[in-house]
């Protein structure tokens, strides 16, 4: 499981976020909100302004009227004063939710990758509906094979276990906002975005999310030892999510330091066409995985 202490604390095991998914294997040693609006240029309350709540609580859905988008991702753990950064690249198809990235493990300063391996290669994942499939997952894995996780199984429901957050899951978790600031509008890749910040409620995201995503985040809203999810949002004129940062806490009792993990994901390149095919069930890795 991801994070296997969420709840009963242990700094050095809490730190095991992302470990049994391979992606990543660190040891502890290792690694004013208000109501008010903002105006435009014209000395007006912008929509933007008088409407966050409906604007996060639809922009799961405009991005399934989107379609496809190309994304970039990246998940920074942070444990005591070392900090590990994954990233990643790829699309996704919001109609499907089905997506493929390729995530770049970090390396430290002799040349090897997070989990101790000499140069690992990128690992490939498919994000589908209740499933995560790696490829290049190393630990003892075929070279040919595909490991598949069902994310509903997972105490972060995914949203950190691959490496990266699925897209869709970090956008239907605006759906749990609240204590919601507009901070106005700002510039991000030469388009124009609102941005705002908040707190999203794991439970009530989940309750409020579609039915393909709900499992994930339920088991996310279990899991983690705090539903506040705290976060930045940036979406364009037509309410199009563009950029959103979480930053989720694990709890760790007294002997261990607090492990923050601080999830970006961009979206650029809307309308792409997005083609993913899943493997078959024999390509699929039924053998012991090692741990790192």
């Amino acid at each position: 499981m991801v994070v296997q202490q969420h709840r009963d604390g242990g700094g050095a095991r809490a730190v095991r976020a992302l470990a049994a998914a391979g992606v990543i294997a660190v040891t502890a040693g290792c690694l004013g909100v208000d109501g008010g609006g903002a105006a435009d240029g014209s000395g007006q309350r912008s929509v933007a302004a008088d409407r966050p709540l409906d604007l996060l609580g639809q922009a799961a859905d405009v991005l399934v009227a989107a379609g496809g988008a190309e994304t970039r991702t990246s998940v920074e753990t942070a444990v005591g004063g070392t900090r590990v950064t994954i990233r990643g690249q790829g699309a996704y198809d919001f109609r499907k939710q089905m997506g493929r990235l390729r995530v770049v493990l970090p390396k430290d300063p002799a040349g090897k990758d997070a989990a101790g391996a000499e140069g690992h290669r990128p690992i490939t994942e498919l994000l589908a509906p209740g499933a995560l499939y790696m490829k290049n997952r190393g630990a003892g894995v075929p070279d040919d094979k595909w490991v598949r996780i069902d994310t509903t199984g997972l105490k972060d429901g995914n949203l950190v276990t691959g490496g990266a957050t699925d897209p869709m899951a970090a956008a239907e978790l605006l759906r749990g906002a609240a204590g919601v600031t507009y901070a106005g509008k700002t510039e991000l890749a030469g388009v124009t975005v609102h941005h705002y910040r908040g707190v999203a409620d794991l439970g009530r995201a989940a309750r409020a999310a579609s039915p393909q995503s709900r499992g994930a985040l339920s088991a996310a809203a279990k899991g983690f030892s705090k539903d506040a999810v705290p976060f930045d949002a940036y979406l364009d004129e037509d309410g199009r999510l563009r950029k959103v940062r979480h930053r989720f806490t694990f709890s760790s009792d007294a002997r261990g330091p607090e492990v923050s993990v601080v999830s970006t994901l961009l979206l650029y390149g809307f309308g792409l066409p997005v083609t993913v095919t899943l493997p078959d069930e024999d390509a699929i890795y039924t053998g012991e995985i090692r741990q790192g």
